[in-house]
């Protein structure tokens, strides 16, 4: 036997209709029983008209519980909407906003919070308008090819035994040290040479102030050499180059000059800027010559900061440990890092509850330039994520909170570093724009052509240059794709594929590939970028013109023209110029365009119609109407 439907309660049926506050038994009850179809025909309650604050990215489930509906009707109304999704998949605001309306919500995107901490921070870094910067110790990256002596070099000035404890004699991770000569600090960053930590290494180029590259004398410069080469020109950090190894006994310093000189970088001794020490890690010979330099090169840069600000810093490695917790190793950019500070670290925060130096020494204070490892932190960040200091714990939460939330948005909505076809903005007025590179081709005869053809295109174009960050033969690698990256570059592969894992890394991190076997298809695309980079050029262009025969005033006191249309067309949405003996009189816009009794468009030549302006009621027989709007067009050089 069917059962009976109970009647309604008195004043159940209002109570369904509003949105409940907390959830209690009955409230969820009331809204499995509402039919959805009802809930959105029905009038909304003044509670319901409200905007409902939704977050840039939130899942089914979230949704449901921030309308108070079930996460059943979410997810019926997405499916009638196109969209299937599970309850734990995540949507964005403008599909949640159209789930929302469809169940009969008013909704608005949650505002981003706005860091002004963060803004203060990226004005901050320009030194010069700092009264109260003072000099800092330099920060030096040692870069290289595998095997190099890097490490054994590191080793040398600081009279340790770091290369000693590494696995199979090379560096797995970025080390951060800090050493004092003649009165002075250095901060040295040892970057791993291998290939397969290339992505370390171009985070170690973008934290430095001087680079140290350091060949063998006795190998010469090697691809992952010319790989250094390249992160160090997208870094813009000035180099010394350390030629090591000269006790060997086939040992050639003159060699690797000339060799350099080939890859681009022109030492002194060739007539260049670039100083160059011959040294022996291995021997401790000259390494008071190669420091002296640093020194020097330091000194001309005047690198300056300011230790009385809020810390700011960069994330230059960390780990989970099992007995510390979350550990990092941050370099401080700026300000003073103290013990028992809150921090937001990219994505997580928390409280300073230690710091040490790089020789285990525990400190209260970092101040510029100097490597420190904290802990205290929530979770453990990423490699080169920004440190810096805030006010309270709450704020540090909501922060990080905001980033994680901002991340999971633009892995929801895919975003591209950077594509032929859509370029990134301006570098800065006045400033060259460039269009970085990554060249990568078949055979060394098919680079040197592109390079040549590349070079006429740079003479053609004086505002917008090409410039090749890295270029090689054979397949391309992940080492590429991450130089892309942070260099915001396009890899062009001439008769070059990616790998697999090549391939992902590109999807992952957003990095376009494009692939030719004709040269001048390429060039074609390069230069439609290069002229796509230039500052547009706005230009007038005129749709038409109309005569005043009549003028009428309207009821509403307003007053419009009868015009005739005497060349092109009278558009509605165009802006319109009042000329009177040839003398411009009032420029506006058009209100109102009609012919006869209907709104209309457009008016083409040799017909009438009726116009008003926004504003101007001044018209006069006689009077001339030019007809125009203006449009953006690609710059050519």
């Amino acid at each position: 036997m069917p059962r009976k439907k109970r009647p309604p309660l008195r004043g159940e049926e209002d109570f369904a209709e509003e949105i409940p506050g907390p959830k209690s038994s009955r409230g969820r009850h009331l809204q499995k029983r509402a039919p959805l179809q009802g809930r959105a025909s029905m009038p909304l309650s003044p509670r319901a008209r409200r905007a409902i604050p939704i977050p840039p990215i939130l899942t089914v489930k979230d949704l449901g519980e921030l309308l108070a509906v079930s996460a059943v009707d979410v997810i019926k109304t997405l499916m009638k909407n196109g969209v299937m999704a599970s309850i734990n998949q995540r949507i964005d605001y403008e599909t949640a906003a159209i789930v929302a309306a469809d169940l009969g919500f008013e909704t608005e995107e949650m505002q981003p919070l706005i860091d002004e901490q963060e803004e203060a921070i990226a004005a901050g870094e320009v030194v010069e308008d700092d009264v109260n910067a003072i000099p800092r110790p330099p920060v030096v990256t040692i870069m290289g090819h595998v095997d190099h002596g890097k490490t054994k070099l590191l080793d040398a000035i600081r009279q340790t035994e770091v290369a000693e404890g590494e696995v199979g004699g090379i560096t797995q991770h970025i080390g951060a040290y800090q050493i004092e000569v003649k009165g002075k600090k250095i901060t040295f960053l040892d970057t791993p040479g291998h290939e397969a930590f290339t992505a370390m290494r171009a985070r170690g180029a973008q934290v430095t102030d001087i680079v140290v590259l350091v060949v063998a004398a006795d190998d010469g410069v090697k691809p992952q050499t010319l790989e250094a080469i390249s992160h160090v020109r997208a870094a813009k950090a000035p180099i010394i180059v350390a030629i090591n190894k000269i006790d060997k006994p086939g040992a050639n310093p003159n060699l690797v000059r000339q060799q350099l000189a080939e890859a681009g970088v022109m030492v002194e001794e060739f007539g260049g800027d670039v100083p160059s020490v011959e040294v022996s890690a291995k021997m401790k010979l000259n390494i008071d010559d190669l420091l002296d330099i640093i020194l020097l090169v330091a000194e001309m840069q005047e690198l300056k900061a300011n230790p009385d600000k809020s810390a700011v810093g960069a994330i230059v490695e960390a780990e989970l440990d099992r007995a510390r917790g979350s550990i990092a190793t941050v370099l401080i950019k700026s300000g003073t890092l103290r013990q028992k500070d809150i921090v937001v670290v990219g994505e997580t925060y928390g409280k300073i509850r230690a710091m040490m130096t790089d020789t285990g020494r525990r400190v209260k204070r970092a101040e510029p330039s100097m490597p420190v490892v904290i802990m205290g932190l929530d979770d453990v960040p990423q490699a080169g994520d920004t440190l810096h200091v805030v006010e309270d714990e709450r704020e540090a939460r909501d922060i990080a909170l905001t980033r994680r939330r901002q991340r999971e948005l633009e892995e929801t909505r895919v975003q591209r570093v950077a594509t032929i076809d859509d370029l990134f903005a301006d570098i800065g007025e006045g400033e060259v724009k460039e269009l970085h590179l990554i060249l990568k081709a078949d055979v060394q005869g098919s680079i040197g052509a592109i390079e040549q053809a590349l070079q006429k295109l740079n003479e053609e174009d004086s505002e917008v240059q090409v410039t090749i960050l890295h270029k090689g033969t054979g397949g391309i690698t992940e080492s590429d794709v991450m130089l892309a990256v942070a260099s915001r570059g396009i890899i062009i592969g001439f008769n070059s594929r990616p790998d697999a894992a090549s391939r992902r890394a590109a999807e992952r991190e957003g990095v376009e590939i494009r692939f030719y076997n004709i040269i001048y298809e390429l060039l074609d695309d390069v230069r439609q970028a290069m002229q796509g980079m230039l500052p547009p050029q706005t230009r007038e262009v005129v749709d038409g013109y109309a005569e005043v025969r009549e003028v009428f005033r309207l009821p509403n006191k307003s007053v419009a023209a009868g015009l005739y249309v005497t060349d092109g067309k009278a558009y509605r949405n165009s802006q319109v110029r009042v000329l009177r003996n040839g003398v411009v009189i009032h420029t506006g816009t058009v209100s109102s365009l009609r012919r006869f009794k209907d709104d209309v468009r457009e008016v083409a030549s040799g017909y009438e119609c009726g116009l008003s302006l926004d504003n101007y009621n001044d018209f006069e027989v006689g009077d001339v109407l030019e007809f125009f709007h203006t449009e953006q067009v690609p710059a050519k050089s």
